[in-house]
């Protein structure tokens, strides 16, 4: 069963890697492998209820951007919701969280996603894009780890602590043979290749979530705290965690931060985290939930912003995780798009919405965080 899990991740993922920029997934009826071309229109009738018992809303054309992250959970998300309702059509540009939140508080998206929440500030902004004293909430819907990959020929198994990445990734640590690196694994022979720490060049909301737990865990040794932005010293950039990976996959020596399923759709072995634990935690969808089941709601006034426990220390539970948020107004939405994107949003943090996601790479969310999860989406306008 595990070997079958595995092998269809890396089906799904090798297939969605492809894909790039936009999704743009058109409802394809009871053939599910015939789809328009992302210029072609759909004249369906609108439709308040689709198969299954999804709820479609009135039918309209959803434009949406953000996380990488989340790009398998999105595409699984709209080919099954398009297919149930026909009348609407999602489009999801995967451009990064930050590009993501830009376009949202520009009025050009009706949501976005983002591994990240708003500042202070961007909420504010959002005011002015939410109509009727509305202003941005956080949805949180998937969850997952983020694995820190490597290319380095012989080595099948590699296991580092925070204070060392935080070393390797700010380049103060330059070789695979390091004392370092060598006290934390007795039993392996390390070549003396040069390390190539790859970092993303765009706003990021894995960069914030990889640089929370160097902060987190690491805090003597990691002085940046964490950001959207790379901030640390030296390494070379990639746009995109498909850039990302790609650049890892093709250089000797390097190693860097990237969703667990753009590691396994490229092949590339990933780091084992020494967390003071009694055994290191391997990076899974299983070991994430695990970790992800203790966040906490950090956000007030109903905004489900979540607290992660980068720091943690329980057996089992990999440390370093993201959640996704689905960014709307809590009040105000594009009124065209709303009963659409209400419609997919309930459907996406509904039951059907979220399982088999384990399938796609993603971690589950704490059954209490996706119940207000569904509060939430039915108190928004």
């Amino acid at each position: 069963m595990k070997l079958q899990r595995k092998s269809r991740l890396r089906t799904l993922a090798v297939g969605s890697a492809v894909v790039s920029g936009a999704l743009l997934l058109t409802a394809c009826g009871s053939n599910a492998s015939s789809q328009p071309s992302a210029g072609s229109s759909t004249t369906d009738p609108p439709a308040a209820t689709g198969t299954g018992s999804v709820k479609c809303g009135k039918a309209a054309h959803v434009s949406a951007s953000g996380s990488t992250a989340q790009e398998f959970a999105m595409q699984f998300w709209i080919k099954n919701f398009m297919r149930a309702c026909p009348g609407t059509r999602i489009s999801y540009q995967s451009n990064g969280s930050g590009a993501g939140q830009t376009d949202f508080l520009k009025g050009r998206t009706a949501f976005a996603g983002s591994d990240s929440a708003l500042s202070a500030a961007q909420i504010t902004q959002s005011k002015s894009v939410c109509s009727g004293g509305g202003q941005a909430v956080h949805l949180p819907t998937v969850g997952g780890p983020i694995a820190i990959g490597y290319n380095l020929p012989g080595v099948r198994r590699l296991i580092l602590d925070a204070p060392t990445l935080a070393k390797v990734f700010d380049s103060r640590i330059t070789k695979w043979n390091d004392p370092a690196i060598a006290q934390l694994n007795p039993s392996t022979k390390l070549p003396s290749t040069p390390i190539h720490p790859s970092h993303r060049s765009d706003s990021s909301g894995t960069t914030d979530n990889f640089t929370s737990y160097l902060s987190a865990a690491a805090p003597s040794a990691w002085p940046y705290g964490h950001s959207k932005e790379w901030t640390a010293k030296g390494g070379q950039s990639a746009k995109g965690s498909s850039g990302l990976v790609d650049q890892v996959k093709k250089t000797v020596g390097a190693v860097g931060y990237v969703e667990l399923s753009y590691a396994i759709a490229r092949g590339i072995p990933t780091v084992s985290i020494d967390t003071g634990a009694a055994t290191p935690v391997d990076a899974s969808v299983f070991t994430a939930s695990k970790a992800i089941s203790t966040a906490k709601v950090a956000g007030t006034g109903g905004d489900l912003v979540l607290q992660l426990d980068y720091a943690t220390k329980t057996p089992g539970a990999y440390p370093i995780d993201m959640v996704t948020y689905e960014i709307v107004c809590d009040k105000g939405n594009k009124p065209e798009t709303w009963p659409a994107t209400k419609a997919f949003l309930t459907y996406i943090a509904g039951v059907k919405g979220q399982q088999d996601l384990s399938f796609q790479g993603y971690a589950t969310l704490p059954a209490a965080i996706v119940n207000q999860v569904r509060s939430k989406i039915n108190s928004l306008s």
